[in-house]
């Protein structure tokens, strides 16, 4: 295989290191603005630890799972509940700048072009880091444990920290193709809702009515929740003949993923570069 002439390969160099200098520039600039409207981390602070005691202490004592105690069951939905309305920030912050006209301004400047969705992207998958480290923590103040060996347990949270990424580009679309900030709240929590509450998220699909369990036993919500539960050692409450993608929850979980990044992520570069073209 030949190679690159010598007097290429540091130009390309230098051009990723000018393209990471300005995505980490923009990902402080996001964070600049937590710092100046600390609600902003309202999403990711003090919404899981909410979710996670509301279930655990006023809906835990009237819920049975087969096979253990709720609290096990109730975090893995609880951890991908909370990833899954990740993509609320992006979308929302990248609406804000298109229609604002920063991204106008960026243009202006000397910088990358692909370093603004970058930015976002390092910054909300931060954001998204911190909420999944509260959960835990909350999850193991009300009873929540890891049952599983060390590898196990770092293969739950990596696949967690790939549905977060993968999120985060859905989010990233959404506000691209959205005209308003407002727009985006809409939609995201229309299409949210139904999709983590019709699952095994907080109650096991098992007793869902006919309908509504087949749509949540189908759902990729339902199969994140059971792989995570899995990797944890976390009761799953599997009903007797589940689909497919229940019984094979971890490579179901790490399909659907792959599938929607290489679909999304595309799409979200194109739309971009629609956006900001002129």
């Amino acid at each position: 295989m030949s190679q690159a002439p010598a007097a290429t390969r540091p130009n390309a160099v230098l051009r990723l290191r000018w393209q990471l200098s300005d995505s980490l520039e923009l990902a402080r600039r996001n964070v600049a603005h937590v710092r100046q409207v600390p609600e902003k981390l309202l999403d990711v602070t003090v919404q899981p630890l909410m979710f996670v005691l509301l279930f655990a202490y006023v809906f835990g004592g009237a819920i049975r799972v087969p096979g253990g105690d709720y609290r096990g069951y109730l975090l893995g939905g609880i951890l991908v509940q909370t990833l899954t309305f990740g993509i609320v920030g992006p979308a929302t912050a990248i609406a804000t700048d298109l229609t604002e006209g920063i991204v106008d301004r960026f243009r202006s400047l000397p910088m990358s072009r692909s370093a603004f969705l970058l930015g976002h992207l390092i910054s909300d998958l931060a954001s998204s880091m911190l909420a999944l480290v509260i959960m835990v923590a909350s999850g193991l103040i009300v009873g929540w444990r890891i049952h599983s060996d060390a590898p196990h347990a770092l293969a739950g949270f990596a696949l967690l920290g790939l549905f977060a990424f993968t999120m985060l580009w859905l989010g990233m679309l959404l506000g691209l193709m959205a005209r308003t900030p407002d727009a985006v709240t809409g939609v995201a929590f229309i299409v949210i809702f139904p999709l983590t509450f019709i699952a095994n998220t907080f109650v096991p699909v098992g007793g869902l009515p006919d309908g509504l369990r087949q749509v949540a036993e189908y759902n990729p919500v339902s199969a994140l929740a059971a792989a995570t539960r899995t990797l944890f050692g976390n009761p799953t409450a599997l009903p007797s003949g589940a689909p497919w993608p229940l019984q094979h929850p971890v490579l179901s979980s790490v399909i659907w993923c792959v599938l929607v990044l290489l679909v999304v992520a595309p799409l979200a570069i194109r739309r971009y570069r629609v956006r900001t073209a002129g």
